[in-house]
């Protein structure tokens, strides 16, 4: 399949990747892992970006097909809370003590 990479730089939203790449997806998937689909694709064009700088556009964008495929996969049969992709879910908060860190004299 023929990409054009003018095209792909201008594309937005999670449904626009998919139906650029015509790749079949559930809308509720989408709906509810957006932002955690598209920040696991957005680290993956970052990988490939930097492991393939000999690669043609063609193969870049055949690449960030299989790619965002990835991404959206991991969504199908796991959670947001398990990927722990965003900062949010990786701090510990400052103002609890688990209680395994409790020690008893």
């Amino acid at each position: 399949m023929t990409w054009d990479i003018e095209q792909f730089n201008k594309l937005v939203s999670a449904e626009e990747y998919f139906e650029f790449f015509q790749l079949p997806y559930d809308p509720r998937v989408v709906q509810v892992s957006r932002l955690h689909i598209l920040k696991q694709f957005s680290q993956s064009i970052q990988e490939i970006d930097a492991n393939n700088s000999q690669a043609s556009q063609a193969e870049k964008l055949d690449l960030y097909c299989t790619a965002l495929k990835q991404a959206y996969e991991v969504f199908l049969s796991s959670t947001p809370l398990e990927q722990k992709l965003f900062k949010v879910f990786k701090q510990k908060p400052k103002n609890i003590v688990m209680l395994t860190e409790i020690a008893t004299s």
